[in-house]
């Protein structure tokens, strides 16, 4: 069979190219051996229904799996406890149907729980049938639970859970499922609610028997390189495979849907056009930066749930923007309910101690959703538009005229402002003097590494050539100079001679315009505003 890259559903080793699940099977089959019950908690289209597949099948010769998928259950299946009962026995009927290892008798008393009757059921009963079953099985039985979130608003879910934790709580004494597993984006040992009626005020999670999951779930540069190995044996490109997967790394963090995407895009869209007439030329730097291109023009549904997040919850919002544009350093602190939304969400992650964007995609994506509902009011975008043809020659990037009319523009329009003005905007300014420029065909990112409130490098590439900007805060001579020597460092790291530094200057005597300083082999160009 001939195997591609899958962006649709869970994957599959003989259809799809993949990394190998077996070290991440192999510790959650050790919380399970344990008999630990736990969440899968990650953001969309992270691998979570690949991996309870696969873990279903790495699991049957040791256990009775049941896996169910809360999306097969409708509305009205939540809308009584009887509902949802009939509800939760027919899915696991169907699930158990066919095994030979579950006795019939359970098998008949779950298909009479399921069909619907006039008397009402509730859910003690299921659980009953659920300790009867676990206690004459001739192997342990575990239940998984995907898309667990569908649920989660609903009381007689919240009923569920507590049920769970009961039997769990019990287990010594009544048999249980050897292992819980539920699965979703939304983190459900978060959940509260009322033990008993007559408490109003005193609260508790009915999931709170949860043990961490702490398997990582992002692939690393080193399983995307064996991945991209697999693709190699089948078509000899002669790609620098350590190079490419690097790369893919390095703007994902190994976020999965966002890697299969990109070798997708290489795969089938890119490979056979006119700029890249065969997969031999397709797997370059300029092949993956075309690429990365056009996955930032897509609205999928990843994209469209990472920015819905941000009108859904405002506060969230103000964290991402204050992360993209000002530099300010925000502490990664889980009880901090923003902070652990972003990080539910996928927008964040912990970058020793502090909050980072998750990826150089994501920062992208949400940088271009905050410049664009300025377009319309801003004067900076607008002149960057209109002279954009100014900046291209021979199909190159001209960085120095681009800073050069920056400037221009800049003191033209700003220069009366005040320092605290400048200060929050001046860096969003300039990408939104960038952006008409190199749009359609360029792109530009910040490293999470060097954005703080006094300097971040802003990447621009544009047709495959990388441009490095130094955006800073002038905070005197000594502190340029170390700027300078940093600069002069990362461009090191890029393996490039030329670099850039525009410093927003307070300084009432300050000189604007733009000068060129020889620092050893490079030249660093630097424009003042």
């Amino acid at each position: 069979m001939i195997r591609s890259f899958n962006v649709n559903g869970a994957c599959k080793p003989d259809r799809d190219y993949m990394i190998s699940l077996k070290p991440r099977l192999e510790e959650i089959k050790a919380m399970i051996d344990r008999g630990q019950y736990f969440t899968i908690t990650k953001a969309r289209q992270y691998g979570k229904t690949t991996i309870l597949r696969a873990l279903s099948d790495h699991l049957k010769n040791d256990y009775v799996i049941v896996s169910l998928d809360f999306q097969k259950m409708s509305f009205s299946d939540f809308e009584t406890e009887s509902a949802f009962v009939s509800g939760l026995a027919r899915e696991i009927s169907k699930r158990i149907r066919p095994m030979a290892d579950v006795p019939d008798a359970v098998k008949a008393v779950l298909t009479k729980l399921a069909e619907q009757t006039p008397d009402p059921i509730r859910m003690a009963e299921i659980f009953d049938r659920f300790s009867q079953w676990c206690g004459q099985s001739s192997k342990p039985v575990v239940l998984i639970i995907d898309e667990i979130d569908t649920a989660t608003n609903n009381q007689v879910f919240l009923d569920f859970l507590a049920q769970l934790r009961a039997a769990y709580l019990d287990r010594d004494i009544t048999p249980a499922f050897q292992s819980v597993i539920l699965a979703g984006v939304y983190d459900i040992r978060n959940i509260k609610r009322k033990i008993r009626s007559d408490e109003e005020h005193k609260q508790n999670s009915p999931w709170n028997i949860a043990a961490k999951f702490r398997v990582n779930m992002s692939f690393s540069a080193q399983e995307i390189a064996k991945m991209l190995q697999e693709y190699e044996t089948d078509y000899h490109t002669g790609m620098d495979i350590t190079e490419i997967s690097k790369l893919i790394y390095d703007y994902t963090s190994g976020y999965p849907y966002l890697v299969s995407s990109l070798c997708k895009t290489m795969d089938e869209e890119i490979a056979g056009t006119t700029d890249f007439p065969d997969k031999n030329s397709v797997w370059t730097k300029r092949g993956f930066m075309e690429a990365e291109k056009l996955l930032l023009s897509e609205n999928n549904s990843l994209f469209q749930s990472l920015t819905g997040k941000l009108e859904d919850y405002p506060e969230l919002r103000n964290v991402v923007y204050q992360l993209l544009f000002t530099g300010k350093s925000i502490p990664y602190i889980s009880q901090n309910p923003y902070i652990d939304a972003a990080a539910m969400f996928g927008f964040i992650k912990n970058h020793n101690g502090t909050a980072v964007i998750s990826n150089r995609i994501f920062e992208s994506v949400l940088y271009n959703l905050f410049i664009s509902e300025e377009f319309s009011m801003s004067k900076m975008y607008d002149i960057g538009l209109q002279e954009k043809n100014q900046f291209i020659t021979e199909g190159h990037l001209n960085v120095r005229k681009v800073l050069e009319k920056f400037v221009e523009t800049f003191e033209y329009l700003y220069g009366d402002k005040d320092e605290a003005f400048l200060e929050d905007v001046g860096r969003r300014y300039f990408m939104l003097f960038l952006k008409p420029i190199i749009n359609g065909i360029g792109n530009s990112y910040v490293e999470a590494e060097t954005r703080n409130r006094e300097r971040m490098d802003l990447v621009i590439d544009y047709r495959g050539e990388q441009s490095i900007i130094e955006l800073k805060v002038w905070r005197g001579n000594a502190y340029n100079k170390r700027g300078e020597e940093q600069l002069s460092d990362y461009l090191d790291y890029f393996h490039l001679k030329k670099g850039y530094m525009l410093s927003f200057n307070f300084n009432k005597k300050k000189k604007t315009g733009i000068q060129e300083i020889i620092l050893g082999d490079k030249i660093l160009i630097e424009a003042v505003v």
